[in-house]
């Protein structure tokens, strides 16, 4: 158990577990927090399986957790890695379950005077016209071949089916199509989990919300992605369904005998893996890219019923219900990207596991009129608290491979939350704090709520004062739609 006495402060924010700490330790571990998030690191094993993941083969840098860190499947969530090609490793549990689980804003020209009367209709459609809960169907059912393109083009397919606009794209991580993807690697099981899920909320933490811009950090930036106080937005955080899912636990068991075969020695059979040069680690490469672009379509499709029900909710009430997209997040992925370790770039197999991308100012890789500010990044709340918008900085690009938090974190585990938290007596609260709210079920609704997590402000204030993310704008919850 890692201990207080095991590390040092490095920094406000910064925190280090050295490499002499373990024998089989490969690079130091590193994780942001402050001293009352500090505390609560206790409550589970993530920082044992922050040092776990630093015993990867071809590590580099330091293994890396945020601040939202909790317990997880082999890595802990919050935490990021980054591996040296061709001969580190690739690993499905520095990916997770729900590959590409991720976040999209989207903004509207609308304040919350304007919607105020309506909003409660508008929650009522949003909740009719997206689908949510485990296992639910969408509108949308694929033949095999469509879904194929679904995974080999994930939102480039949609915009092909006129659900989706060019600034879409171009505003989504990847422009929403991760390439290399391969839809043959993904399994019969996972392709029939998947025909009917596009377009779907799901359960658990996932949601749609109606959100305020209730305080602006930084006008300017704030004006370069389109949002202004007292403006109306939506937030989608989805992932991949029970397509994702699958392939995860396809990989994972083949990996379990491609660690023997590699002659790897891990401390958690969690953590299995293969180079990602090898047969076994390209095939669940281009079968996560394929996950990975399931779920970009998903969240688009999602964003195209969102537009219908604004449409639905306020055409003829307000005078301008256009909804226009900000930007589109992955925080469960591993992407090949090329960074900076000890003063030479290398290219990394980046695993980021409940982490958000951040590339600062001047990254390439981000749409023109955010390559100034850096890229958009979305740390959602729970419901009754608020949510961010944040900057990548340049800090974060040459400290965390370009990485920092993606949410609040649990201090609780769902199970706990159910026996402690009643879901009709959470649903009352939340109304009265002008929040209306669509459950899936009370029991879910339990699960998820602000009890069960960190401190989202505090969270972001660590972020934004380790300088590996900068505040933009605070959003606060109007309506929420739980799967």
């Amino acid at each position: 158990m890692v201990a207080n006495q095991t590390f040092e402060q490095i920094g406000k924010y910064v925190f280090e577990i050295p490499r002499t700490f373990r024998a089989d330790m490969r690079v130091p571990a590193r994780f942001f927090a402050d001293k009352p998030l500090l505390a609560m690191l206790q409550n589970d094993k993530c920082l044992d399986q922050l040092v776990n993941t630093a015993t990867l083969p071809g590590a580099v840098g330091y293994a890396l957790a945020m601040p939202d860190i909790h317990q997880g499947y082999g890595f802990p969530i919050g935490g990021v890695v980054a591996t040296q090609l061709p001969d580190g490793v690739i690993s499905p549990g520095g990916v997770g379950y729900d590959i590409n689980c991720g976040v999209r804003l989207l903004g509207t020209h609308l304040e919350r005077t304007e919607i105020a009367p309506h909003l409660d209709n508008l929650a009522t459609v949003l909740n009719v016209n997206c689908p949510s809960g485990v296992g639910r169907g969408g509108h949308l059912r694929l033949s095999a071949g469509e879904l194929d393109r679904v995974l080999q083009n994930g939102a480039q397919w949609a915009r092909k089916k006129g659900l989706a606009t060019d600034m879409d794209l171009q505003r989504t991580e990847e422009n929403g199509c991760l390439a290399g993807a391969d839809a043959d690697k993904v399994s019969p099981r996972a392709k029939t989990r998947g025909f009917n899920q596009v377009g779907t909320l799901g359960a658990g933490n996932h949601f749609i919300e109606v959100d305020v811009v209730d305080k602006v950090f930084d006008p300017k930036t704030a004006g370069a992605f389109g949002l202004f106080a007292g403006q109306i937005v939506v937030q989608i955080h989805c992932g991949s369904r029970g397509l994702g899912h699958q392939v995860c636990g396809d990989y994972v068991k083949q990996f379990q005998k491609a660690v023997h075969q590699y002659g790897y020695k891990l401390p958690d059979r969690e953590l299995v893996c293969a180079p990602v040069s090898s047969r076994e680690g390209q095939d669940y490469l281009a079968a996560m890219k394929a996950a990975a672009n399931y779920a970009f379509a998903n969240r688009q499709v999602l964003t195209h019923h969102i537009r219908r029900s604004f449409e639905q909710a306020l055409a003829g009430k307000v005078d301008n219900h256009h909804v226009f997209q900000v930007y589109d997040i992955a925080h469960n992925m591993a992407k090949i990207e090329e960074h900076e370790v000890d003063g030479r770039a290398v290219k990394v197999c980046v695993h980021r596991k409940g982490a958000t991308r951040a590339f600062g100012p001047g990254s390439p890789e981000l749409p023109p009129e955010y390559r100034r500010t850096g890229q958009p990044v979305l740390v959602p709340g729970s419901m009754g608290t608020a949510s961010w918008v944040l900057a990548g900085t340049r800090d974060a690009m040459t400290r965390t491979f370009g990485s920092t938090c993606h949410g609040a974190g649990r201090t609780m585990s769902r199970k706990k939350a159910k026996k402690m938290i009643r879901g009709a007596q959470l649903r009352e609260e939340l109304e009265k704090q002008g929040i209306h709210i669509r459950p899936g079920s009370l029991s879910g609704l339990a699960e998820e709520a602000p009890a069960a997590y960190k401190d989202v402000n505090r969270v972001v204030d660590v972020v934004h004062g380790a300088g590996i993310a900068a505040k933009v704008a605070r959003l606060a919850p109007l309506a929420v739609i739980k799967g």
